[in-house]
Parts: C-alpha cells; sequence; structure tokens
C-alpha cells in the first residue's frame, strides 16, 4: 500500500506596518507582500490582526472622547465582506496563486467586528471569521462574534483554522479549535509595543509563549504574523511625551512554530518589516500527537467535557407565516410569481 502523503509547504508571517487608515493603500501592500511571499516559494502566507487597515491604538491612548475623530475614518476605511475592495484580494489570490490569511476590521451594517479571512490559491474563501470577544478597551469599537467563528477548515494545505490576539488566551476556545484536528493555525497579533514595561501581559514574551503554547498544546504549526507600528502611525497618535511613551514604534515580533514548540524560521528586528519563512511537514503532527493528543487519547472526556455552540448568532431571523407571502425588500424588484412560503 502507497503511504499517505502529507502536505508539505513553505509558510511565510508577515510583520509589517498598514498604511494606516487607508484602505486601498493597505490592500495594495498586502498585494505586494503576497506577490514578495510567493517570489520566496511560500504557498501560504498571513497577515497580522486588523491589518486592514490597521490596529486602533488610540482606544489605549486617550479618552473615548478624544477617540471620536478617528471613528469616521475607520468605518470608512473597513473591510465588507464582498466588496470591491474584497475581491481585489482573491483576485490577487488567485493570480498570484498563493493562499493569503488577513486580518482586517470588518463593517457589517452600522457595526465594526475584528475579523479574518483565508482565501485559496485559486481566489476562493474558505472561512471568514470574526473574534468572539473583542478585547478590553477594543470592545468600544468592535462587535463579538459567534460559535461558527470556532471552525477549522479541511483544505488542500491541511486543517486550518484561525484565532486573533487574546483568544489564544481563552482556554475553551482553544480546546475547540484543538478538538477539530487543526494542523495549520493562523495566529494573528497586532504590535507588541504598547505599555512596555507597564504591562508584561501585553508583551512579546508573553504574547509569543501563547502561541508556542498553542502549537504544543494542539499539536499544530503555528503561523503568527504580527505588526509593527511605522514612524508615521507614531506621529499620528501619539502628540504629547505620556503616549509617546506609552506607544512606541516596531514592535514586531511575528514567529512560526512547530508542533513540537520549537521555533521555525528567523526571526525580524522588531522594526523591521518583511517575511518569516518556513518550511513545514504535516506528517510531523503525528509524533507531537503520539506524546499527546489534547481532545484524543490523551482528554478524559468522563470528567471533562466542552459543550461548543456554533450556531450563527443572526440578530434578526425573519419568519414568514404558513400561507403569507415573504415580504419585498424596498430595493428588490417585485417577482413575477409569488414567494413560497415556508412552513413551521
Amino acid at each position: 500500500m502507497p503511504a499517505t502523503l502529507h502536505p508539505k509547504l513553505r509558510v511565510a508571517a508577515v510583520q509589517a506596518a498598514p498604511v494606516f487608515l487607508d484602505l486601498d493603500a493597505t490592500i495594495d501592500k498586502t498585494i505586494a507582500l503576497m506577490k514578495e511571499a510567493a517570489k520566496q516559494g511560500a504557498q501560504l502566507v498571513a497577515f497580522p490582526e486588523t491589518w486592514i487597515p490597521g490596529y486602533p491604538w488610540w482606544i489605549w491612548l486617550n479618552s473615548p472622547a478624544m477617540g471620536m475623530q478617528y471613528v469616521q475614518r475607520y468605518n470608512d476605511n473597513s473591510l465588507v465582506v464582498g466588496s470591491a475592495e474584497f475581491q481585489r484580494l482573491a483576485q490577487a489570490a488567485r493570480d498570484i496563486g498563493i493562499w493569503m490569511s488577513t486580518g482586517y476590521s470588518e463593517r457589517a451594517g452600522g457595526s465594526l467586528y475584528i475579523a479574518q479571512a483565508l482565501f485559496d490559491d485559486q481566489g476562493r474563501v474558505v472561512k471568514t471569521r470574526r473574534k468572539l470577544k473583542p478585547t478590553h478597551v477594543e470592545r468600544t469599537v468592535f462587535g463579538e462574534g459567534d460559535g461558527s467563528d470556532l471552525a477549522v477548515m479541511p483544505t488542500a494545505i491541511g486543517n486550518v483554522g484561525m484565532l486573533a490576539c487574546w483568544e489564544h488566551l481563552q482556554p475553551l476556545s482553544k480546546y475547540a479549535m484543538y478538538a477539530q484536528n487543526e494542523q495549520v493555525h493562523i495566529g494573528a497579533w497586532p504590535s507588541f509595543s504598547l505599555y512596555r514595561g507597564a504591562a508584561h501581559a501585553l508583551g512579546a514574551e508573553v504574547n509569543n509563549a501563547a502561541s508556542q503554547v498553542y502549537a504544543v498544546e494542539g499539536g499544530c504549526f503555528v503561523v503568527a504574523p504580527c505588526a509593527t507600528v511605522s514612524k508615521e502611525m507614531h506621529a499620528m497618535l501619539c502628540t504629547d511625551d505620556l503616549q509617546r511613551q506609552l506607544l512606541l514604534e516596531g514592535g514586531g515580533f511575528a514567529r512560526i512554530y512547530g508542533p513540537d514548540g520549537a521555533s521555525l524560521g528567523t526571526p525580524l528586528g522588531e522594526k523591521e518589516e518583511g517575511l518569516v519563512l518556513a518550511d513545514i511537514d504535516l506528517g510531523t503532527i503525528s509524533l507531537a500527537k503520539t506524546a499527546a493528543d489534547p481532545a484524543g487519547h490523551y482528554a478524559r472526556p468522563d470528567v471533562t467535557r466542552l459543550l461548543l455552540n456554533q450556531t450563527p448568532g443572526d440578530r434578526v431571523v425573519s419568519q414568514v407565516p404558513a400561507g403569507m407571502a415573504a415580504p419585498v425588500a424596498a430595493n428588490e424588484a417585485v417577482a413575477a410569481e409569488p414567494a413560497v412560503a415556508m412552513a413551521e
């Protein structure tokens, strides 16, 4: 019998700053980095949390009232799923022939969400997801995801999952991903340059450790892109000495980890932009899982179990009573035939 073939691929974690608060220019930069990753042989490239149009750092630097100056611009430059800008990313993945995961601020109706999207090398959308619970003051900007966002997708390059930032400190969410036999995990992070020296939990040591532990716990490869704060961003956001102390330039600590926790690839300097690259072999996951499979032989379901509700959290659920025609939206043409009512 022929041996099972396990995907082997080169992956790239992006370490860079977006063109802050500029949707189109950041997409241009995204495509340029996708091309560079492909040029260096990568089959998968991953971008940081809220890469498009950048992380809203002002929420950590001043009062909500002072942050209102950014609100309209941030909303206007957030990405709408299915929009022309979104399709540019899909088309780029197809044209370049590369798998791509990106973080973005998603605009849906009147709300924003911390979101991630995975495109395959044919430009097809494999998955879009939202961060389940924005962290701390992020909740002044972003709404919440739901259980359908804890998903691992079987693909040609392995079982791929995505989480953002401190979702990697949520034990139950992590276990939900491990239980779906995740093989390639994309853990997207913002810059690690906030409150340095004053809040150790926000720094690179702790958060890269979270990515590393995720790899060991899940027995999977972790691609952890990390953004930087550019000089231009710093000058825009930090207008006094206190703010310049609270948020530093740089903060880029992109990493890739193997299922044994080994650091793969060559890290960049924290102010340096570029790619961390590594060649991975999914066949080696069995070595890690032989020692510890948290949702398999190393579990004790008779003692502890996880209840995972993956029902989408639809805000509005329309119900049409039997015998009634479905209402027609104001911007839709009236159909030639009456709508068929759905029985309860």
